[in-house]
């Protein structure tokens, strides 16, 4: 049983050490009586974060794109 748990606590601190190295996060507060559209739309996406990328790379393109109109 214990080398089990070594397995488990060593995969931890792995993926631990990963996050530190190539991940952030953001957290988003949202208030249930005036965001509730933005919530029910999240509640709807299969990938939260997937749906929250691909806005903001949306976004970033469009902005892009308008840029390079001047």
């Amino acid at each position: 049983m214990g080398d089990w748990l070594d397995s488990i606590q060593t995969r931890t601190n792995a993926q631990a050490k990963y996050d530190k190295n190539n991940t952030v996060g953001f957290y988003m507060k949202l208030n249930i009586h005036t965001d509730m559209d933005i919530i029910r739309w999240l509640w709807c996406q299969r990938s939260k974060q997937g749906a929250i990328k691909k806005l903001i790379w949306e976004e970033i393109a469009r902005k892009d794109s308008g840029n390079s109109l001047s």
